[in-house]
């Protein structure tokens, strides 16, 4: 079994994951790592520029768990808003 799921459906997207979890822990340590690394590597301090490679490691990271999560969730709500926008002109369509 794989350690992060990458195929959603739009109602299992839905539900709060570990997916989701490991997100939120992982994204203020990526805001904090990319603030130091480019602070110190603006410095050019040789530190900074590894802390920032960090940051940009971890936030890939991030995206290949949270991506497909968030596709299939606005997948599910273009759908939703395509059945609304039909229903409404069927609606509209009758009363002229």
């Amino acid at each position: 079994m794989r350690f992060v799921k990458r195929t959603w459906t739009s109602k299992e997207a839905e539900e709060w994951t570990k997916e989701d979890t490991i997100t939120v822990i992982i994204s203020p340590l990526i805001y904090v790592l990319l603030i130091v690394g480019v602070a110190l590597s603006v410095l050019l301090i040789p530190v900074g520029f590894m802390i920032l490679s960090i940051g940009v490691a971890l936030l890939l990271v991030m995206i290949y768990i949270i991506d497909p999560k968030l596709s299939a969730i606005s997948r599910g709500y273009e759908k939703k808003q395509k059945e609304y926008i039909e229903e409404l002109e069927r609606k509209v369509k009758w009363e002229e």
